[in-house]
């Protein structure tokens, strides 16, 4: 959808007679079409005809409202935390060390978590989604009022991205929220945080190892990961009852089901532990996290103290689950990687 400045100003003032009913867009879009020509010089007839490409397709919308992240995590957890995802996570873990090194140093981000990242999202680039992105956003930004005015910016962003990109806006696939390449970035994602980390002049999320790694790290650092910071401690001796005033909760929910950005840790662990809450690792005293309860089984729960490493996490994805999830696959691949390791020094 690319096209010059100049080519523009030759053509401006036939662009913007364009007639709605010509155009085949409803007023609704329409008027997003000129709002967004007006915001960022885009090329009118370009974006109509872009546009007039897109379907609405109700099972993004089903997608989106029956998401994983609804379920209890004794739920949740198996989908993610299983032997043949953090099987997977060893190798591409060994075949990308020098990668994964790299980003370390120059970001400051693990390489457990970079990798879980990409386990949990797209199990390690291999599930990247087949929805058009185009329908992804458009479905979203006019057919589900609830988060409309997100998914709208975000049909901009990708407007601007596919305009300084070279893939095609009207066959690139994602997630059905419109979530792109390994690393599942949405197109302001993918503007903001995605860069070229093999040096060659292009970022590619889909196939490109060094560009993949090397923008998640980024995402991570941007977003204040505190590299050596535990992300999240096991607590002990918490009583629902006594503790619950503790709870990151919401309304009826034990557990908060979305981190908004203002939602910080919100208690010094000395007040935790003051309470008679124990850890099963020293923190600083003066370090601030959440208490979550997760449900290890219907009805039954474990309690976690949340870091600030934990709300980075939440910046990727909202959800608590989702932050757990990658948290303890985290863990899981590197103790397999440090099992296999061993093994295979002592085989020798």
């Amino acid at each position: 959808m690319g096209c010059s400045y100049s080519r523009l100003l030759l053509v401006g003032v036939l662009l913007l007679q364009i007639p709605a009913v010509l155009a085949g867009l409803t007023p609704e879009a329409m008027a997003f079409v000129d709002e967004v020509v007006a915001e960022h010089a885009l090329f009118k007839e370009e974006v109509v005809r872009l546009l007039e490409q897109a379907q609405h397709k109700q099972d993004i919308i089903d997608k989106i409202t029956g998401r994983a992240e609804k379920k209890g995590w004794y739920q949740y957890r198996p989908i993610f935390l299983n032997d043949s995802r953090i099987g997977k996570g060893v190798e591409f873990w060994r075949s990308n060390s020098a990668l994964l090194h790299e980003a370390e140093e120059t970001y400051g981000v693990p390489p457990a978590i970079i990798v879980a990242i990409l386990g949990v999202e797209t199990y390690y680039g291999e599930r990247a989604g087949n929805t058009r992105v185009l329908d992804a956003l458009y479905t979203l930004a006019f057919g589900y009022p609830q988060r409309a005015p997100f998914f709208r910016e975000e049909l901009k962003q990708f407007l601007l991205l596919t305009n300084e990109s070279a893939f095609d806006p009207a066959t690139v696939a994602g997630s059905y929220a419109g979530a792109m390449g390994a690393s599942q970035f949405i197109s302001s994602s993918y503007r903001n945080y995605a860069v070229d980390g093999d040096g060659d002049g292009h970022i590619d999320l889909w196939k490109n190892k060094g560009d993949i790694i090397a923008s998640v790290a980024n995402y991570f650092a941007v977003h204040g990961w505190r590299t050596g910071e535990p992300v999240a401690i096991e607590t002990l001796q918490v009583d629902k009852n006594k503790h619950g005033r503790f709870f990151f909760s919401d309304r009826d929910r034990l557990l908060k089901e979305v981190f908004e950005p203002e939602d910080l840790p919100n208690h010094a662990i000395a007040d935790l532990t003051g309470a008679g809450i124990r850890l099963k690792s020293p923190a600083g005293s003066a370090s601030m996290a959440y208490l979550m309860p997760f449900e290890a089984a219907q009805g039954t729960f474990e309690y976690w103290a949340g870091m600030h490493n934990f709300y980075v996490i939440t910046r990727y994805n909202r959800s608590p689950l989702y932050a757990m999830a990658v948290y303890q696959l985290s863990r899981e691949i590197e103790a397999r990687l440090q099992a296999r390791e061993e093994g295979s020094v002592a085989t020798h």
